[in-house]
């Protein structure tokens, strides 16, 4: 049966027809700057880019030239969801390498990128009104994977030395006495985003401390822990100082290798990994089998560990342009983070009365972008902060990119 339609089409309200949980969504600030400066002549300090020159474009062209010749019928196949052994195994080689333990009772998965593996945890562990603690302010892609799940988010506010472990412990009890328990802690403990800063030690051990008095799972978050650029700079990652089996390590090769190739990865309990696993099934199968293999080799050949090396001689130069101009051109009794690492620092400016994301629209006007601070942070305080990203520009866009913003903060304060 032809059915022929005249005349207009009858107007839909689609949005009868979304889901309710649509409306916990929300539109990544990050990824929306993007679009918004994408082809545009704009000093992007927003989002977390490696630098492009960093890439080793030849070296994966030949790597994925000779997979393709040699493992093609594997490398273009489907694969185990929980990813191709070659790389599981790499990986659990550089993990070792790089200080990371992982127990005989652990396992491996494979993700399509850390954002994958941010929605797996909150789609195998969060059940609606759990208690989830997190950093003020953290990673807003997490909260955002998260905040689907509907859990009660708890911030604790972090300093130089990063999580407020005590704030954390006297939150914790407090939420135990009302008959509430702590089911997830999510930190970056080293290099943090949006901040730069770094558990210390003593707040690692700390932490774990209070989570095994009070039977919670850590959810250790490490991207940016290569990325280290003060010597004497703890970087003992949580799941080495684990004894207990309860923490969730999850990292990835987009700021280490390269973004497109969408690898990441959680370590965890073997029970947890097989959890993890049946929900990727239903979400993308497998992670691009050959990509896997790409990222294997490359790790197998110590392409990674070079094109790190090569990234923190450009990194650490960018960081320090960046807090020179911040010294040079920012209005007095605003702060700034020192990042020790990572690809960020956080801005906080001296009065409240400045709304950083009522302010962007001018400031992209104005020819530079950053991320509006208020999004990184649970609670929906930070209205007067902002993420600055120095790993994308050049040197020279950096400090004429703080001059502008310095010049427009200083007319709103004024």
């Amino acid at each position: 049966m032809f059915f022929i339609v005249t005349g207009a089409y009858t107007l839909i309200n689609y949005q009868e027809f979304l889901a309710q949980r649509t409306e916990l969504m929300r539109a990544s600030e990050i990824r929306e700057i993007l679009k918004i400066t994408e082809g545009k002549k704009i000093i992007s300090l927003a989002g977390g880019l490696p630098d492009p020159q960093v890439f080793p474009k030849s070296e994966l062209a030949e790597v994925t030239r000779e997979i393709i010749k040699e493992k093609g019928d594997r490398a273009l196949q489907y694969s185990p969801t929980k990813g191709v052994a070659d790389l599981r195994d790499a990986l659990l080689n550089y993990m070792k390498k790089h200080g990371i333990s992982v127990g005989s009772n652990d396992d491996i998965i494979i993700t399509t990128g850390s954002q994958q593996a941010l929605d797996i945890i909150g789609r195998v562990l969060i059940n609606p009104q759990d208690v989830v603690v997190v950093e003020l302010p953290t990673y807003l892609a997490a909260l955002n994977a998260f905040r689907l799940y509907r859990p009660s988010l708890v911030g604790v506010p972090i300093d130089d030395d990063g999580m407020k472990t005590d704030v954390l412990e006297e939150k914790v009890r407090k939420l135990a006495g009302e008959g509430k328990k702590v089911k997830l802690i999510y930190t970056i403990p080293v290099a943090h985003n949006p901040a730069g800063v770094t558990l210390s030690i003593e707040r690692k051990k700390h932490l774990l401390e209070i989570a095994s008095e009070h039977d919670i799972l850590v959810i250790e978050d490490d991207p940016y822990s290569h990325f280290v650029y003060e010597e004497n700079v703890d970087v003992t990652p949580l799941k080495t100082l684990d004894s207990e089996g309860r923490v969730v390590y999850l990292s990835t090769l987009s700021k280490i290798l390269a973004p497109g190739l969408r690898i990441g990865w959680i370590a965890g309990n073997k029970e947890l990994v097989e959890a993890f696993e049946r929900a990727k099934q239903s979400l993308d199968l497998h992670t691009s089998t050959l990509c896997q293999y790409v990222a294997a080799e490359a790790i197998k050949r110590g392409l990674v560990d070079r094109t790190v090396e090569k990234a923190k001689v450009v990194y650490r130069e960018k960081r320090n342009v960046m807090l020179s101009s911040l010294d040079k051109y920012m209005v007095k009794g605003a702060w700034w983070s020192k990042p020790i690492g990572g690809l960020f620092l956080m801005l906080r400016l001296p009065s409240d009365k400045v709304d950083t994301k009522e302010l962007l629209p001018e400031a992209v006007q104005s020819g530079v972008a950053y991320v509006p601070g208020a999004a990184f942070y649970a609670d929906g305080s930070g209205r007067n902060t902002m993420r600055l990203n120095f790993s994308f520009p050049k040197p020279e866009e950096i400090e004429a990119g703080i001059r502008i913003l310095s010049e427009l903060i200083r007319k709103k304060l004024s």
